[in-house]
Formats: C-alpha cells, sequence, structure tokens
C-alpha cells in the first residue's frame, strides 16, 4: 500500500518576492474594471461641472443661476471621494499608501514656494514626474490629494478647492497615460514630459477659468460671462478674460515645469523608479521553512 504525505504547511517566516517584470518599475496601482468605469464617469461629470457656463441653455434655470458654482462646489469633493475609495479598494496597498503620504507632503510643500510670485509652483513639476512612473490611477489620487492637502496648508479653502483637485487629478492622471512607459527614456523622455507639462500647464490654467469666470459678472462686460449668450459670444469674452487675467500666470508655470523637468528630471524619474522597484507593489507573498 503506498502512503501519500501532504506537503508541510508553511511555518517559516513570510517573504515577499518580487514578480518578473525585466527590472521594470510597475505602477503603485493597477486599475480594475470599477476604477476605470469611477473615472471615466467623473471625467464626464467634471467636463459639466467646468463647462456648465457654456453648455446651458439661456432657457434653463441652470444658466441664470448665480449658487451653481456653489452646488458644485458642494458636489464635486462627494464624487472625487468616491474615484478615490474604488481605486483604493482596486489595490492600493499600505506602500502605495505610504508613498502616496510623501509625494502628497512633499508636493504640498513646494507649492507654497513660488505662491504670489507669476504662477511659478514647483508642484507641477513633480506631479507630471509623479504620474509617469507611478500610473495614471495613482496619479488621479496623488494629484487630488496633494491639491487638497495644499489648500489646508496654505488656507486657500474656498469653493474653487474642489475644482482644483479635480484638475489637478487630470493633470497628473495624464502623464501616467503617456505613450512608451517601459521603453522611452533619457532626453527623449525628458523632453516629452516637458511637452506635456507646458500644454498641461495652460490647459489647467484654462480649465480654472471657467471655474472663476462666473464670479466676475458684472465687473467688466467686454471680458464677463453672460448667462444665456450665444455660445460664440461667451467664448470670445472667456479666451479675452483668459489673455487678461492668466496668461501671465500660465506662461510662468509652463516655464518653470519646462526648465525643472528638463534640468532635473532625469535624477529623478530614477529615484522614484529604484523607489518603485524596492516597494514591489506586486510581489507576492511566501513562507519559507
Amino acid at each position: 500500500m503506498t502512503h501519500t504525505t501532504e506537503p508541510p504547511e508553511p511555518t517559516g517566516p513570510a517573504k515577499r518576492t518580487r514578480p518578473d517584470h525585466a527590472g521594470r518599475a510597475v505602477p503603485a496601482v493597477r486599475l480594475g474594471p470599477r476604477a476605470v468605469v469611477a473615472l471615466s464617469l467623473i471625467t464626464l461629470i467634471g467636463i459639466a461641472v467646468f463647462g456648465w457656463p457654456l453648455l446651458a441653455d439661456a432657457n434653463s434655470g441652470l444658466a441664470h443661476a448665480r449658487d451653481a458654482p456653489w452646488l458644485f462646489a458642494a458636489l464635486l469633493p462627494l464624487l472625487v471621494g468616491v474615484v478615490i475609495a474604488t481605486i483604493a479598494d482596486d489595490g492600493m496597498d499600505a506602500k502605495a499608501v505610504a508613498m502616496l503620504g510623501v509625494l502628497a507632503a512633499v508636493g504640498a510643500a513646494l507649492r507654497p514656494l513660488g505662491a504670489g510670485t507669476a504662477g511659478l509652483e514647483p508642484m507641477f513639476f513633480l506631479m507630471v514626474l509623479s504620474g509617469r512612473v507611478l500610473g495614471p490611477g495613482f496619479g488621479f489620487v496623488l494629484g487630488s490629494v496633494t491639491m487638497f492637502a495644499s489648500a489646508l496648508l496654505t488656507g486657500g479653502v474656498g469653493p474653487w478647492m474642489p475644482f482644483q483637485m479635480l484638475a489637478m487629478g487630470w493633470f497628473t492622471m495624464g502623464a501616467g497615460l503617456l505613450p512608451g512607459p517601459h521603453r522611452l527614456r533619457g532626453r527623449a523622455e525628458c523632453a516629452l514630459l516637458a511637452l506635456y507639462g507646458a500644454l498641461a500647464s495652460f490647459a489647467y490654467g484654462t480649465v480654472m477659468n471657467l471655474q472663476g469666470w462666473t464670479f466676475i459678472g458684472g465687473l467688466s462686460s467686454g471680458i464677463s460671462f453672460h448667462p444665456g449668450d450665444p455660445l460664440h459670444d461667451n467664448l470670445i469674452r472667456f479666451f479675452a478674460y483668459c489673455a487678461a487675467t492668466s496668461l501671465g500666470w500660465d506662461l510662468g508655470r509652463a516655464a518653470l515645469t519646462v526648465v525643472l523637468t528638463l534640468t532635473l528630471g532625469t535624477t529623478l524619474l530614477k529615484a522614484l523608479r529604484r523607489a518603485t522597484r524596492r516597494a514591489a507593489f506586486e510581489a507576492q507573498v511566501t513562507f519559507e521553512d
């Protein structure tokens, strides 16, 4: 009679083994189907929330509601919170949370350094590189949390803060969606990130202008929002408003992001990738005798 023995139960200390990714760093958060759906929904809702002055019909009550921005400001934190919770539930472990805390703290500390000086905000440079290395899911969470923390740090809490959180989440997520994350390296990658940082800096300022534009009604008829006017007329006023109020800030933000990316980008990218490899976000737990 043959006697079979069961394999011994793992009793030794737990050990994490790194997955085989050919030495490449893996994203801190893998986006599951629910997270992708949540991000898609918050993006569509965000477009409507930011663009309502241009999208609202003249006969709708929304077009003439002065409290619409406040309603959206109350709604956005709930939506962003749901998306962040969904992404975290899909696979953000303790190591990813720790890295999120460190990068968000650094980003929040960097933002006040250039506050009030021609839009010079070094935080954007860090967000671009972090999103590139850690992926779009982590990037969205990092951008939103960093903007929230910096608002608390600088006292910039107001109806604009939820809009800033969503816009910065998009900004950082976009860097994680750029092509060639495992192939493009060196100067070519820094050039790509610098170009993205410049364009996204202008996009961020333009999107945020849509939030603030509706508050200046009556201050300047030439560039203020006229509820219910044709889209073409309001667009002309909006771009005039951007040129008159924020173009200089956007130029400063874009220029600083490009300079920092081209000068410090390679070093910081290597440091971030080394940290993600050592963190081994997708490591499996095994046991040894």
